[in-house]
């Protein structure tokens, strides 16, 4: 697994974005289009604040959510509501963002149709192209938290999670995650450096820990690495 490292938040986040950028267009000019995961998080939202200034072939490009709180619409909880803002300014059409029906009076239903949209548009098994993670102080990833039940769910690409930090979770599971052709983790901040440096070395006993790392790149910034050997 690579890492690449940088100053600080900013400068890593703008460095994602262009790596992000080079992969749409080699996709796109590869299998016509490129459908990417991603997750929430204020660094995040620089990264694609600034992937929306490139010159992409946004008419191929498709953004779906890694996971989503069950929350109202506009709700500041949802990832859905900053993912807009962050795309804004970007071409890319309403429709090419597909988003976790978590609003759904029957969630379980709504899991369904979310696997079926990315059947849709990536295949069947799905193939993402790209998956953007974080990760958290506790070593969750999506919402792959510590202790729910839905770190076992290995016969669904979409799953809900128990109650975490007071919100239901709709997230993607281990089995779509590890079929990505790339992985992209974006890890910020000194509250990362302890399970940045177990995500490194594969520690399986945090969720973050069982993402393949066959095609993971880290994009992180001093404060994240600080202490880690090289």
């Amino acid at each position: 697994m690579k890492i690449e490292v940088y100053s600080d938040d900013e400068s890593t986040a703008r460095a994602a974005a262009k790596y992000i950028a080079a992969e749409a267009r080699a996709a796109v000019a590869a299998r016509g289009r490129f459908v990417m995961a991603v997750s929430g998080g204020r660094t995040p939202w620089i990264m694609l604040r600034a992937l929306a200034t490139e010159l992409l072939p946004w008419e191929h490009i498709h953004v779906v959510q890694v996971d989503e709180r069950v929350a109202p619409a506009g709700d500041s909880d949802r990832n859905l509501t900053h993912l807009l803002e962050s795309l804004a300014h970007s071409p890319i059409r309403p429709e090419q963002i597909h988003t976790m029906p978590v609003e759904s009076p029957d969630l379980e239903a709504g899991v369904a149709q979310y696997a079926a949209t990315l059947r849709d548009i990536a295949g069947s098994p799905p193939v993402l192209d790209l998956i953007h993670l974080g990760l958290g102080p506790d070593g969750h990833t999506a919402s792959l938290v510590p202790g729910d039940p839905v770190l076992n769910v290995i016969d669904t690409d979409v799953a809900l999670t128990g109650e975490y930090q007071h919100r239901r979770r709709m997230t993607l599971t281990y089995p779509l995650i590890n079929r990505a052709r790339q992985i992209l983790w974006l890890a910020t901040g000194s509250e990362k450096a302890s399970m940045l440096s177990r995500l490194r070395q594969g520690d399986l006993s945090i969720p973050a820990g069982k993402i393949s790392q066959e095609r993971a790149v880290i994009f992180a910034d001093q404060a994240a690495t600080e202490g880690m050997a090289a």
